[in-house]
C-alpha cells in the first residue's frame, strides 16, 4: 500500500470514529441518570469478571516496557496490580454515586413576563489523549459516559495492549446495559499521525483533551481545529519557608516526592529559605535516601551528594526517582522561581505563619495550590469527583481536576406562555 493511500485508509479510519461518536452523543443527551448508572455497573462486572484478561494484557505491556528500558516509576505507572484493578471498579462505582449534572439548573432569571434557566447539559464528544496509565481509559469513560458524553480514547503505544483489553470490558458492559457501544470508543491504530487527524474533527468532535508530556500537548495545540482543554506537565513545587515545621515538612516533602513519582502530582522541584536549609535538607535527605537529589551550589554545600543541576532541568518534569532543589531568600525569591520555571499545575507552601501562608496563595497562579500537605492529594478521586479526566493547567472553562461538571456545557431555556417582542 502506497503512503498516500495509508494515509487516506488513517484518515477514514478516523473519521467513521467521530462519525459513529457523534451519532451515539445524539442518544446520550437524553439517557436517564439511572440508565447512565446500570450501564456504569455492568461495566464495572465486565471488568472483574475479566481480570485474569486484563491482567495479561497488562502483563505484554509492562514485560515490553521493561525491554525497552522505561523507568521503574513508568513501569510502576503502567502496572495493573489486582489492587489497582480493584481500585479501577471501586471508582466507576463511585461515579455512579455522584448526583448527575445534566439538567441541573444553575441559575434562573425572570425578566419582564417569562422565565430563563441555565441548563446543565453535555458538551457532546469528547476525544481524550493520553500516555501511559491504562486505568485512565476508564476514568475518561465513566466520566464522559455519565456526564452524557461521548468519548474517543486514544491512549499511548506503552498501554497499548491494556487498553484495549479494557475498552473490550466496557463495551460488553455497554452491551449488557442496551447502550450503545458507539458511546465510548478507542483509536486501536498507532501511527502518530492518527492523533492530527483526530483533532482535526471539527463539527464531529467538540473538545479534546490531551494529557501527557511537553510533545504530545504541542503536537495537539499545534494541529487542532477543535477546542482543546490542556492537561499539561506537573512541574510541582513546594516551598519550605523559615517558619515551616520542619519534621512536618519533610514528611510532605518525602510523601510528595516518593509516593508514586511517576505521577503529575509529584514533587519535581523544592525550593528551601536559606535560614533553614542548613537543617531541613540533610533531615528531607535522609528520609528519602532513594533519591537522587540535584541542587544549585548551596545545596551542595549542604548535600555532598547531590548533583549539579542544569538551566534546562528546572523546567523539566522527571516523573521519577530525581528531585531538584534551591536555597531560596525568601518569598518573593520563591515565587519568581514558580513563575519562571513552573507549569501551573501544582504548587505548594510548607509553614505556620498565615499571613505568609495567604500571600503565597495569593501570588502563585497554579490550578491547585497546597498548604502544609502533599502535591499528591490533587487528584480528583480526592477531591470527591470520583475520578478525573486529569488535571487540567488551562485557565478557561476548565481548570484543576475535571470531574463531571468540568464535562459539561449549558444552555438557556426560556420559558413564557405567548411572549413576543416589541
Amino acid at each position: 500500500m502506497s503512503a498516500k493511500s495509508s494515509a487516506g485508509d488513517l484518515r477514514e479510519y478516523v473519521e467513521g470514529l467521530a462519525r459513529a461518536a457523534k451519532q451515539a452523543s445524539v442518544g446520550l443527551r437524553s439517557l436517564k441518570p439511572s440508565a447512565k448508572n446500570a450501564a456504569l455497573e455492568s461495566i464495572a462486572r465486565a471488568i472483574d469478571a475479566r481480570r485474569e484478561s486484563v491482567r495479561a494484557a497488562n502483563q505484554e505491556d509492562v514485560q515490553r516496557a521493561v525491554k525497552d528500558g522505561l523507568s521503574p516509576a513508568m513501569v510502576d505507572r503502567l502496572t495493573l496490580t489486582d489492587t489497582r484493578i480493584s481500585e479501577i471498579i471501586s471508582a466507576l462505582r463511585d461515579v455512579a454515586a455522584l448526583e448527575d449534572p445534566v439538567g441541573e439548573i444553575i441559575g434562573t432569571r425572570r425578566p419582564a413576563g417569562f422565565t430563563l434557566e441555565k441548563v446543565r447539559t453535555p458538551i457532546g464528544v469528547i476525544a481524550m489523549i493520553y500516555e501511559s496509565r491504562p486505568n485512565v481509559t476508564v476514568d475518561a469513560a465513566s466520566l464522559c459516559l455519565k456526564s452524557g458524553n461521548a468519548s474517543i480514547l486514544r491512549g499511548g503505544s506503552e498501554a497499548r495492549a491494556s487498553s484495549i483489553a479494557l475498552v473490550e470490558c466496557i463495551r460488553e458492559g455497554l452491551g449488557r446495559a442496551g447502550v450503545d457501544g458507539h458511546a465510548v470508543q478507542y483509536v486501536e491504530r498507532t501511527e502518530h499521525e492518527a492523533i492530527d487527524y483526530l483533532v482535526r474533527q471539527a463539527g464531529l468532535i467538540d473538545l479534546v483533551v490531551p494529557r501527557g508530556r511537553e510533545a504530545l500537548i504541542r503536537r495537539v495545540t499545534e494541529n487542532a481545529t477543535v477546542p482543546v482543554i490542556k492537561h499539561y506537565k506537573g512541574v510541582c513545587h513546594i516551598y519550605v519557608d523559615e517558619t515551616a515545621d520542619l519534621e512536618q515538612a519533610a514528611s510532605v516533602v518525602t510523601n510528595s516526592k516518593v509516593n508514586r513519582p511517576g505521577t503529575c502530582n509529584a514533587l519535581e522541584k523544592l525550593l528551601v529559605e536559606e535560614s533553614v536549609a542548613p537543617r531541613f535538607l540533610p533531615m528531607v535527605r535522609r528520609q528519602m535516601a532513594q533519591v537522587e537529589f540535584r541542587g544549585d551550589e548551596q545545596v551542595r554545600a549542604i548535600l555532598p551528594d547531590a548533583r549539579p543541576v542544569t538551566e534546562e532541568e528546572w523546567y523539566e518534569e522527571y516523573l521519577d526517582l530525581v528531585l531538584a532543589v534551591k536555597v531560596v531568600r525568601g518569598m518573593d525569591q520563591a515565587v519568581a522561581h514558580i513563575e519562571k520555571y513552573g507549569s501551573s499545575h501544582t504548587d505548594g507552601i510548607c509553614s505556620t505563619d498565615a499571613r505568609r501562608i495567604e500571600e503565597f496563595v495569593g501570588r502563585v497562579d497554579s490550578a491547585v495550590v497546597v498548604v502544609n500537605a502533599s502535591t499528591r492529594l490533587n487528584d480528583g478521586g480526592v477531591f470527591g469527583l470520583g475520578a478525573e479526566m486529569g488535571i487540567s493547567t488551562d485557565k478557561l472553562h476548565a481548570r484543576g481536576p475535571m470531574g463531571l461538571k468540568e464535562l459539561t456545557t449549558y444552555k438557556w431555556v426560556l420559558r413564557g406562555n405567548g411572549n413576543l417582542r416589541t
